[in-house]
């Protein structure tokens, strides 16, 4: 789906719950976590703990 270039920050999150399989979404939506101020994830486990916590709001 290229689609996903189009939705707002809430939408992609919410299409990434519902479709993990799409790689080239969920990297597109890490991309955009990483540009939002504040956030510093510096690989593996805290990626991974960052990813579920903005995921679960």
């Amino acid at each position: 789906m290229s689609d996903y270039l189009s939705l707002s920050y809430d939408k992609l999150k919410q299409y990434i719950k519902t479709h993990p399989q799409d790689e080239e979404a969920f990297q597109h939506f890490l991309s955009l976590m990483r540009e939002k101020p504040g956030v510093v994830v510096k690989g593996g486990e805290a990626v991974e703990a960052e990813l579920r916590k903005r995921l679960s709001s």
